[in-house]
């Protein structure tokens, strides 16, 4: 039998002094023409409650509006929109499934798939690059020993798509002290392909360690006559490796590096540009869905000393999945990082401890009762995620016949738990330990919530090992959440230490250490490198599918996109603002 889930909603009465609830069924009762209501709407003209006894953070640390005007988000239009380029796309389809085909040669067909993977048109042909990896991987003299560059490449292609490959491959290239030979410092195309296939390295693999250190001094050198395309992709990755990159993000930059190479394939970069542009055109109408959203629900009106990053939060979805069949994964992901911002904000800025664990109590046991033991701000806010959260459970029991709502709702206690356990730092002027610190920091980093959402927005393949994998928190969502965490930190913990936050992974390891902040900086980073060579492990010993795997790489690799260059989430600069305008507002030129 059906659960039925309730949707509240929150009215004011004639006076609007005290507030009712309403409730509607999401489950047509029996007798009742069932219509699915559309999302909360919270229109009571109440300003949020202030008690002028209880400190606020906000009062000395404020956000500053949002730069986007939602009338111009919603605006978005694009003349690559319907199917006026169809036709055009599939000839061009057909013709690069031709040269999979048709191209010979194991490293000339790798060399296609990193193109297609790196243009951002790989997801059009996983079938056939799927077939191909496996007849590679099936080929008993797929290394090309007297290569460099090959062996590297067929070593992280193979691995990126889940092959456990051995690293023992790069010993041919290796003297007899086990140091990289000296001649290969010529060959800087080889150097790049082996600096990249070190991030595909597992824990305890010294071989490919030794090898990005090789590779990184040498690149570092570049001396002479380097060709510009060469030069200008070596201190790319250098900056971020490839693995490492935001897949939208980088297809947008390797358009303009593959159109002046010298083997360039006018059919494969029409594709890509068109591919690109339509692609766009169905973000935009997602942006335009979404910003109505946020618009009608009317929390961020009502919670100004909260973030309000519609467009931010939407990048984000985009980062971890773009494809156009995930239009439902970006919506359910946009929606989650908006309450994710407004929780962190009432945590960090503003409420009361007490007023934390009412909240905190009323997630963790998912009741709306417990609303009455609330003030007022955190009844709205509560109550927009109870609903949200309940529509999204419901949609799927209707369409998949799965109730996940236990799954979304035990996301959502784990990162609130997380977070009081950090506000309770904070207020008592507690530093923990760094490892205390990180073992609730991913946590509170609310990767977990994203990734669990995800997996059920994008119709995975729902097994026993699975659901257990979700339910503990496998490698996958910690590490790729413990990514999500240290890369806040790089960028945040300056403000964070401005408006007397106490506890961030760098603070923690100068305070336990006596470290500079510079050296703690440095730890961190190679703390970013060890959970990326834990998460690399789970692409080819974990339950779930590859797609699924890539969300949390993706997760993983966002993170970094969105806080390189500073607080990309809290602070609206030019770096964030360009992301958003070169990836979803203006169109590639053809």
């Amino acid at each position: 039998m059906a659960t039925n889930y309730k949707l509240h909603v929150l009215t004011p009465s004639t006076s609007c002094s005290t507030h009712l609830l309403q409730t509607r069924y999401l489950v047509p009762r029996k007798g009742v023409r069932g219509r699915r209501p559309s999302a909360l709407q919270i229109r009571c003209s109440i300003p949020v409650t202030y008690d002028p006894t209880i400190p606020r953070r906000s009062e000395h640390y404020q956000y500053q509006p949002t730069i986007w005007d939602y009338d111009f988000v919603e605006s978005l239009e694009s003349s690559f929109a319907g199917g006026t380029y169809t036709n055009q796309t599939e000839k061009l389809k057909e013709k690069v499934r031709l040269m999979l085909k048709n191209t010979s040669g194991q490293i000339a067909k790798l060399e296609l798939i990193d193109t297609l993977e790196r243009l951002g048109v790989g997801y059009l042909f996983e079938g056939e690059i799927k077939k191909s990896l496996e007849d590679i991987d099936h080929n008993k003299n797929k290394w090309t020993k007297d290569s460099l560059y090959a062996t590297a490449l067929t070593f992280r292609i193979l691995r990126q798509h889940g092959y456990k490959e051995s690293a023992g491959v790069f010993k041919e290239f290796q003297d007899e002290k086990g140091s990289f030979k000296d001649s290969l410092t010529s060959d800087i195309k080889g150097l790049l392909s082996l600096y990249e296939a070190t991030h595909v390295v597992y824990d305890g693999e010294k071989i490919l360690d030794t090898a990005r250190e090789f590779t990184r001094k040498h690149l570092k050198g570049l001396e002479g006559n380097v060709d510009t395309n060469l030069a200008k992709q070596v201190n790319r990755s250098l900056e971020i490796p490839l693995h490492w990159r935001m897949a939208r993000a980088e297809a947008r930059w390797y358009m303009d590096i593959y159109e002046k190479d010298e083997g360039m394939n006018p059919a494969l970069l029409e594709l890509a540009k068109l591919d690109f542009n339509m692609v766009q055109a169905v973000l935009q109408k997602d942006l335009r869905s979404m910003s109505r959203w946020w618009r009608n629900l009317g929390v961020a009106a009502k919670l100004t000393f909260a973030r309000d990053r519609l467009v931010e939060s939407f990048l984000w979805s985009v980062g971890i999945a773009y494809e156009p069949d995930y239009e439902l994964c970006r919506e359910w992901l946009t929606k989650v990082m908006n309450f994710v911002l407004i929780i962190d904000d009432i945590y960090d800025v503003y409420g009361s401890l007490e007023e934390l664990e009412l909240f905190t109590d009323a997630v963790e046991r998912w009741d709306h009762k417990l609303m009455n033991n609330l003030p007022y701000y955190m009844k709205v806010c509560f109550l927009a995620l109870y609903n949200t959260t309940n529509e999204m459970a419901y949609e799927i029991l209707k369409e998949q016949g799965w109730d996940i709502l236990p799954y979304l709702t035990k996301s959502w206690a784990n990162f609130i738990k997380a977070m009081l356990q950090e506000a309770k730092w904070c207020k008592q002027g507690y530093t923990p330990s760094l490892k205390e610190y990180l073992d609730n920091g991913w946590l509170s980093s609310s990767g977990s919530v994203f990734l669990v959402h995800a997996f059920f927005a994008t119709k995975q393949k729902i097994k026993p090992e699975v659901l257990e994998g979700l339910d503990k928190n496998h490698q996958l969502l910690k590490y790729s959440s413990m990514m999500f965490r240290l890369s806040n930190d790089l960028a945040t913990s300056s403000a964070e230490l401005e408006r007397g936050d106490v506890a961030s992974s760098i603070f923690c390891y100068m305070r336990e250490t006596n470290a500079s902040e510079a050296e703690a900086r440095n730890y961190i980073r190679e703390l970013i490198l060890d959970s990326w060579k834990k998460l690399n492990i789970s692409i080819s010993e974990s339950p779930f599918e590859l797609p699924f795997i890539n969300m949390g790489l993706n997760l993983a690799r966002s993170s970094l996109f969105i806080y390189q260059y500073g607080d990309g989430l809290g602070v609206e600069d030019s770096k964030s603002k360009e992301h958003i305008l070169s990836l979803i507002v203006n169109p590639v030129e053809n």
